[in-house]
């Protein structure tokens, strides 16, 4: 790591390096003593095993075991080895609000560490833990060894449903409850199915589990060796209102729908100026810093003319005024005149001109006609979970029209949306405590990514810098903004062991400069060769990446983004 303000290294990783930094420790089991009992036998003995609320920090009415048994190695489509798969239900505290179910997995050959995974959207499925995972592309945490337990947060549903708003035990499971909760049952269940507590505990997800990464180091330092948390919905309430935002724009506001074609016209016009900016032509806008400097180019060649033929709002070859406010919108992001929780009055815009596409499923709206209730592909990802969000979180009304909601000048709701910005939140820059115990932390973002702006991300752990100083948090923390990856989508799609770094650093203190990855997905074809993901190196320095296929990902340098 460079002082402030000086170049970074340019690092490339090689075959060895990867193969390295994709070794997973674990020790397998010894022979069990002759009284000692089994996996097995102990795997049998949790199923309808009842714990008392005392196990658990926050309040509940116990945990209940519902089944537990052994799967085989051998087992239909098993990528995880022989393991004791254990599902269980927390009991809510108030009638009438859903348990939280959770999956538990105890590997047959333990390597006396344990990893929680977070989930998505809203939630409402249960995370089992199993098979392989963004971040531990190459295996299965639960085949190297990890005991890996997730949960649904506290209610059934989809990452779409957010009728659960209405009940406020449920909102505050959903914000941080759930992950204490699950956390202290498994860990009670580790304990008595392998006699001793883990050596050290992880914590890995994306989106709605990258909040859930960073709010159990703000909430529960405590709990966690290292946390992996990519593309992290920290100010969950200020995407949620850009959405309502952006769906005003293209629903409420007369010709400011954008068509899916048109938006794709935006991402090609962007590609024809901004492509080769880092030297290489090969469809991924790597510089964003020297993109956003021709932005005023790719708008001015977007823009309808006054010389146009017909209707412009019916053409899909350039942009109406109406239009490019639209986008706009999203470029610019959310300034509030009030404060939500921890001071935070923004959300930063997205990427909009320098290489994002806003025309895929979790784009902008592919339908002129806005739906009852909004749909993610007819109007929007943004726009339907704001939607839900307004509705059931903070006007707790089935029948409210977010359309009619002023985000800048909410009334008699600003109260509510302040309090869930504090309960479904990470923007607490207060890390101390976690740093202060050795705590490490990994996250990756896509600079293209259409759901969480990477700005806000760039923003967040320029505010860490701002409190810690720039070499306490790089003893802690590493952040890769990677140019053309979407929200697991895009023209360039990373795949490195995130996991085997934290366990290496955690361990070993082997902080992880690079990220050596095995085979990448570009433009839809799987190449071969290493990946070296360089990592934010100061408050003013941003990394890109080039492509060359077949050999290798090479970093270059760019200035930071704001």
């Amino acid at each position: 790591m460079s002082a402030r303000g000086g170049r970074p290294r340019v690092v490339q990783a090689n075959a060895r390096a990867a193969l390295l930094l994709a070794s997973a420790m674990f020790s397998a089991d010894a022979p069990a003593a002759p009284n000692e009992p089994t996996l097995a036998t102990r795997c049998a003995e949790l199923a309808g095993l009842t714990l008392s609320a005392d196990a658990i920090a926050l309040p509940t009415h116990g945990v209940q075991i519902d089944t537990a048994e052994m799967i085989a190695a051998t087992a239909r489509n098993n990528q995880d080895g022989e393991f004791c798969r254990v599902t269980g239900s927390i009991k809510a505290v108030k009638a009438g609000t859903p348990d939280i179910r959770f999956d538990l997995n105890l590997p047959r050959r333990w390597n006396g560490r344990a990893l929680q995974v977070g989930g998505g959207g809203y939630d409402g499925i249960v995370v089992s833990g199993t098979g392989v995972m963004p971040f531990s592309p190459n295996r299965a945490p639960l085949a190297q060894g990890y005991a890996t337990f997730g949960d649904d947060s506290g209610h059934v549903g989809n990452p779409a449903f957010a009728e659960f708003g209405l009940l406020d035990e449920a909102v505050i499971n959903f914000g941080y409850a759930h992950l204490k909760k699950t956390h202290d049952a498994a860990l009670a269940l580790i304990q008595r199915a392998y006699g001793r507590p883990p050596e050290h505990m992880y914590f890995a997800g994306g989106s709605t589990g990258g909040r859930e990464g960073y709010t159990v180091m703000q909430r529960f330092p405590d709990d966690y060796d290292g946390v992996i948390a990519n593309s992290p919905a920290l100010n969950f309430s200020g995407v949620r209102l850009l959405g309502v935002k952006v769906g005003q724009a293209e629903y409420a506001t007369p010709g400011g729908f954008v068509p899916p074609a048109l938006l794709q016209r935006v991402y090609q016009r962007t590609l024809d100026i901004c492509d080769r900016l880092d030297g290489a032509a090969d469809g991924i806008v790597s510089d964003v810093a020297a993109c956003r400097s021709h932005e005023p180019e790719v708008i001015d060649a977007l823009r309808c003319g006054d010389a146009d033929d017909g209707d412009p709002s019916q053409r899909n070859d350039c942009l109406t005024g109406t239009q490019l406010a639209t986008l706009l919108v999203l470029r610019d992001g959310l300034s509030l005149p009030y404060a939500l929780a921890w001071g935070a009055t923004r959300y930063r815009g997205y990427n909009v001109f320098q290489g994002t596409q806003f025309n895929g499923m979790l784009g902008l709206a592919h339908s002129p006609v806005r739906q009852t209730p909004p749909t993610f592909v007819a109007n929007g990802y943004l726009f339907a979970q704001g939607d839900g969000y307004v509705r059931y979180f903070v006007a707790r009304d089935a029948a409210f029209d977010s359309q009619k909601f002023d985000v800048l000048a909410p009334g008699k709701y600003q109260r509510q949306v302040v309090a869930l910005s504090q309960t479904i939140g990470a923007m607490n820059t207060d890390l101390t405590r976690y740093i202060a115990r050795g705590g490490k932390m990994i996250t990756l973002q896509g600079l293209a990514d259409e759901v969480i702006s990477p700005n806000q991300t760039i923003a967040y752990h320029q505010a860490l810098i701002d409190r810690f100083g720039v070499d306490k948090v790089d003893a802690f923390m590493r952040l890769y903004m990677v140019p053309g990856f979407q929200h697991g989508s895009g023209a360039f799609i990373p795949s490195a062991d995130l996991l085997g770094a934290l366990d290496n650093w955690v361990t070993h203190g082997a902080s992880p400069e690079t990220l050596s990855g095995c085979g990448c997905t570009r433009r839809g074809q799987t190449f071969s060769g290493s990946a070296s993901l360089r990592r934010i190196a100061t408050a003013t320095e941003l990394p890109t990446i080039s492509t060359i296929p077949s050999i290798d990902i090479v970093l270059t340098d760019s200035p930071h983004i704001t």
